[in-house]
């Protein structure tokens, strides 16, 4: 008898034993009481870049000027894809132009000089301008441009910076409008454009 109580005593202080270690395992902080870092949020700003005008983006593009008594109609377009329109690539572009007069009392209208010039820019720099190119007429007073007659032309944008990213063209056009029908004085009268075109990347 007295052994079988010294057992159940051992075993009952192996009881407590055990019981303490699992109240002390369980008494740790709770999950709330530990302060914890929220993570800050990166405050790098990324640039957006800016679209690249591009007029010729559909192909082509119509433009309808006055000059004086003028109803100048110009359309533009180029026959390289707007994806080679590369700064070192020689870049064609081709215009066909044609005016009306008002009133229409019968006289004509020349073209008596065409100028282009081409800017390069970027979106922080504009380079120099290259070479304008002129076309003068050949024939006294000038090319006839009055509807139903037209003038077409075709002219290149030269190698430009690898830094641009577009080409502004400035067109200048010279007219000789007749007096009268029979008359041989003429009115200059002038009208501009431009165009602008992307520089695929």
């Amino acid at each position: 008898m007295i052994r079988l109580r010294r057992v159940a005593l051992v075993g009952g202080a192996s009881a407590l034993l055990l019981s303490s270690a699992l109240l002390l395992s369980g008494c740790d902080a709770a999950p709330w009481a530990t302060p914890t870092t929220a993570p800050t949020a990166s405050s790098t700003v990324t640039a957006i870049p800016q679209p690249v005008p591009n007029d010729l983006s559909s192909g082509s593009t119509k433009r309808v000027l006055t000059a004086g008594p003028l109803t100048v109609t110009i359309d533009y377009w180029s026959t390289l894809s707007m994806d080679k329109w590369l700064a070192g690539a020689l870049k064609p572009v081709s215009l066909s132009l044609r005016t009306a007069i008002t009133p229409a009392d019968g006289q004509k209208v020349y073209l008596q000089r065409a100028t282009m010039t081409a800017t390069p820019a970027s979106e922080s720099e504009t380079f120099a301008p290259l070479a304008p190119q002129v076309d003068t007429a050949t024939t006294s007073p000038g090319y006839l441009v009055l509807d139903p007659y037209s003038y077409s032309q075709t002219v290149s944008v030269a190698p430009v910076p690898e830094g641009a990213t577009h080409v502004t063209l400035e067109f200048v056009y010279e007219f000789l409008v007749q007096a009268t029908p029979t008359s041989s004085d003429y009115a200059k009268q002038t009208a501009f454009d431009s165009i602008t075109v992307a520089i695929a990347r």
